[in-house]
């Protein structure tokens, strides 16, 4: 009889339950993830009651891979350009809930009496909900489109931004075994250091590669290259001190920019179905069902602790942002459970060494308990809102009702805070990059070169002389390249301010020659560097001009690069209009454009210009199909769509600016919601929207009227204005303030 080795045997036995439980558990509409730790628990060392797993550690081997697939598909589906888009309200709500169930679950461990490594696992354990679950209940319940769902998928993409930034915290915990915050900031640093390097390099380069050879890639090609880039990226990971699971979530998030990523994320679907199938079995095969049982009263205290905590948390974070009662509450609602990344985390504590064995079953358990209670949690939001409205003093209502529309304000960005957001964001980039090409060349290029070609000084210079070729570009970004020249501009025109932009440009020059100084002191003597920088800036003062082209080729492809996905839908779009001669083109609105504030029946567009405003984004909301009532305000992307001679046409329009004041500085001013109600006495009893005057006297626009007790957004420029109306005005606040003296003496 052929022997069959016990690793084919156990896999044989974990699909075959695996296999089992999920047909069960899809039968009874409950998340597979739970039917694939049953199947463990089943076939796992505690249960005899069926044939049991030979060889775990094999398995576990095999989990680790699930680990990676499951962080790589994670990754696909992330994208850094989604994590720019969230808004602030999400960003306010994940951050609020991580912290308050943090401290929550380490207050509930020490309470417990656990240690205390068991009790900040535990709060880590418990600040991630779980993307998978949370999804899969809002598609059964239809609740996707609603608003509050889109600020639900905001939160789950921080907190994956954030789980990553727990694993790698959480591992120099272990190893140091104390709150020491200098290695705590130290690994937050080199986290966020190696992240912007490989973000832009594989930005740089991946989406160059795959579109080189996509002749050459069929399915099986494409599937192959995936995943050795990811696996390369692991590799890369471990090999500078972080998990494997970081490495192949970047590489994941890198692959989600190309124009490949929605072919790579059906491909890998397969083969992360299996590991992630693997992993979960061994998540069931740790579970001591005697332990739960021992256990029991800890687990009802962390369940409660959970569901009541990530309610609470999401709903106050809400509030802070704005988002109103019934929005955070029914966002609080939806993110009461724990998942995927728990599981990593509890299973990164046992790796280590430094979490007790109980803490694994109680999480699954937790777990298991709040993914069957997410569905009736969503469902019972929108009544549980109302008890609490009809509990809630009048006074309390309309105060949430005031901070909620106050805190939708739009403001106009100053040149200033133009300028300086480009000068740091270009400092962090550029220091970054360049730091990592002197490491680079100190650490591997110095080495090989006298190693292999040439001992001594000279070897120091051939190392400065290559490195210098992959830094100039870098260093001309940094000391002479001007992102945003018509800001700078219009603040060099007031004479007041030219010395605060001298020293910037000086501060800018030092930091780059700085640059140099480190380089030629990693491989010469301080002498020798002190000397060499000021001949070095000298060579690349005299080849400025190409090096800024040089610049400017590498600018164009990382752009390119990063835009492929939008490049390309576009360019679909477009084919299939050819027959019109027509596509679509966006353009964004400056805070400066005549446009600002006026609506689309008054600038007339498709009368005077022939294109048709197909689309505008907002703040991360997308209005389709613009109403005649809408209004364009600052920073706005609208889509249009009309022939190349119309689309020109248009762009003109949409370019030109207010004509800046006589003094030379522009006619800016700060623009904010503001409330003005009605009164016997007021100018504007009696009158129309239109005959109101609010626009010529407050140079702000009448977005919204609150008439007995019905709010109507954009109202009717023929609507007539009553005693006790509440106007809500987009403008200037003092003009408004103005506008309310006029009528008080009046």
């Amino acid at each position: 009889m052929t022997h069959l080795p016990h690793l084919v045997m156990d896999l044989g036995l974990i699909l075959g339950a695996a296999g089992i439980t999920t047909l069960l558990f899809k039968k009874l509409k409950q998340p597979l993830v739970l039917g694939y730790i049953i199947a463990g628990l089943l076939v796992g060392p505690h249960v005899n009651l069926f044939p049991t797993v030979v060889e775990t550690e094999n398995i576990n081997v095999w989990a680790e891979i699930g680990v990676i697939f499951l962080l790589f598909s994670l990754g696909l589906e992330f994208s850094f350009k989604k994590l720019v888009k969230v808004g602030g309200a999400s960003s306010i709500m994940a951050g609020v809930e991580v912290v308050v169930m943090l401290l929550l679950g380490y207050l509930s461990g020490k309470m417990l009496g656990w240690s205390t490594m068991d009790s900040i696992f535990l709060g880590g354990i418990l600040s991630i909900s779980s993307t998978t679950i949370i999804i899969r209940a809002f598609d059964e319940l239809g609740v996707k489109s609603q608003r509050f769902a889109g600020l639900v998928f905001g939160v789950l993409i921080v907190e994956d931004l954030v789980a990553i930034l727990l694993m790698v915290l959480l591992s120099t915990l272990a190893v140091s075994q104390q709150f020491a915050g200098t290695e705590m900031l130290q690994a937050v640093l080199k986290l966020a250091f190696f992240l912007v390097v490989w973000f832009l390099a594989g930005i740089f380069l991946i989406p160059t590669l795959l579109r080189k050879a996509s002749k050459l890639m069929n399915d099986e090609t494409l599937l192959i290259v995936s995943i050795a880039l990811c696996f390369l990226m692991v590799i890369l990971a471990a090999q500078v001190g972080f998990s494997p699971a970081l490495g192949a979530f970047i590489m994941g998030s890198i692959l989600a920019e190309t124009t490949k990523a929605e072919k790579i994320e059906h491909l890998v679907m397969s083969v992360k179905d299996l590991f992630g199938a693997i992993f979960f079995v061994s998540v069931g095969m740790l579970i001591n069902p005697a332990m739960i049982l021992e256990y029991a009263g800890p687990i009802a205290i962390i369940t409660v602790v959970t569901l009541v905590g990530k309610m609470v948390s999401i709903t106050g974070g809400g509030l802070i942002a704005g988002q109103g009662l019934k929005t955070s509450i029914q966002s609080g609602m939806s993110v009461s459970q724990i998942g995927e990344f728990s599981f990593i985390i509890a299973t990164l504590g046992l790796t280590l060494n430094v979490t007790s064995d109980f803490l694994y079953p109680v999480a699954v358990a937790v777990s298991a308990i709040t993914t069957f209670t997410t569905p009736y949690m969503i469902k019972m939001s929108e009544p549980l809102y109302k008890s609490v409205e009809r509990m809630l003093p009048e006074k309390w209502i309309v105060s949430l009702n005031e901070y909620s529309s106050g805190a939708q304000t739009i403001s106009t960005a100053s040149d200033w805070k133009i300028l300086l957001r480009s000068y740091v964001i270009n400092l962090v980039v550029y220091s970054v990059i360049l730091i990592a090409i002197v490491l680079s060349a100190g650490n591997f290029l110095y080495p090989f070169i006298t190693e292999n070609f040439i001992n001594g000084v000279w070897g120091g210079i051939a190392t400065v002389a290559i490195t210098l070729v992959f830094m100039a570009p870098f260093l001309w970004a940094m000391a002479v390249y001007h992102p945003q020249k018509e800001a700078q501009g219009r603040i060099w025109a007031n004479r007041n301010y030219r010395s605060l932009i001298i020293v910037l440009e000086f501060t800018r020059v030092g930091i780059a020659i700085l640059f140099i100084g480190f380089l030629l002191n990693q491989v010469l003597s301080v002498q020798v560097a002190i000397v060499g920088s000021l001949f070095i800036i000298g060579m690349l003062v005299l080849f400025s001009q190409r090096i800024q082209n040089f610049y400017t080729r590498i600018e164009d492809r990382f752009m390119s690069n990063l835009n492929a996905r939008e490049i390309e839908a576009a360019s679909k779009m477009t084919h299939t209009l050819v027959p019109w001669d027509a596509h679509l083109t966006s353009f964004e609105v400056s805070p400066n454009a005549v446009v600002v504030g006026k609506s689309m029946i008054e600038l007339e567009i498709r009368e005077r210009y022939g294109v048709n405003v197909a689309v505008i984004e907002r703040d991360g909301r997308t209005i389709m199909a613009p109403t005649r009532n809408e209004r364009i305000f600052p920073g706005d992307k609208i889509y249009v769509f009309g022939t190349d001679d119309q689309v020109d046409a248009f762009r003109d329009f949409i370019k030109e600016e207010l004509i800046p004041a006589q003094n030379g500085e522009a006619t800016r001013e700060e623009v904010s919601l503001q409330k003005l109600v009605v009164s016997e006495a007021s100018m504007l009893l009696g009158k129309t929207v239109r005959e109101s005057g609010v626009r010529e006297k407050t140079k702000g626009l009448i977005v919204g009227i609150e008439k007995k007790g019905e709010r109507m957004l954009n109202p009717d420029s023929e609507l007539v204005i009553e005693e006790n109306d509440i106007l809500w005005i987009v403008g200037s606040p003092w003009r408004v303030r103005q506008l309310e003296a006029a009528r008080q003496e009046a």
